[in-house]
């Protein structure tokens, strides 16, 4: 396959992983108005991991070509690459230090990071047994 139609490929599948990010935070953001902390994006972080994590799992024996990989580069990098977000990460984060919510900022932080790394882990070893 063309170079220029993987990158076809990644456009689309980071297109769609946008959207379904907007989706899920408005849905988020509708039912949790007021949270304490950034939730829509921190759910859309862990979910995104574990997504990647269950993906690269089922297609670990295979590391040799995962930049060649057709279905890693649609969904890990498009998708899931689009999908999670660490910049509205930091945004948010910052966001509540610069309002001296500390302890927040300091769970939020916490949780997005650990949590996105667990998740990965989770999903990669879920899919690394089951294969």
């Amino acid at each position: 396959m063309s170079q220029s139609m993987m990158a076809l490929l990644l456009a689309a599948g980071g297109g769609i992983g946008a959207v379904c990010r907007y989706m899920v935070g408005l849905y988020v953001m509708k039912k949790l108005p007021s949270p304490p902390i950034p939730v829509a994006m921190l759910i859309v972080n862990l979910a995104g991991s574990l997504g990647l994590g269950l993906l690269y799992g089922s297609i670990f024996n295979d590391t040799e070509i995962l930049y060649g990989n057709i279905i890693f580069i649609v969904l890990g990098l498009g998708f899931f690459g689009a999908f999670t977000t660490f910049s509205t990460f930091s945004m948010e984060a910052v966001n509540l230090i610069t309002d001296k919510l500390y302890k927040k900022a300091g769970i939020y932080i916490t949780m997005s990071i650990g949590g996105s790394i667990i998740g990965f882990i989770c999903g990669f070893y879920l899919m690394a047994t089951i294969i």
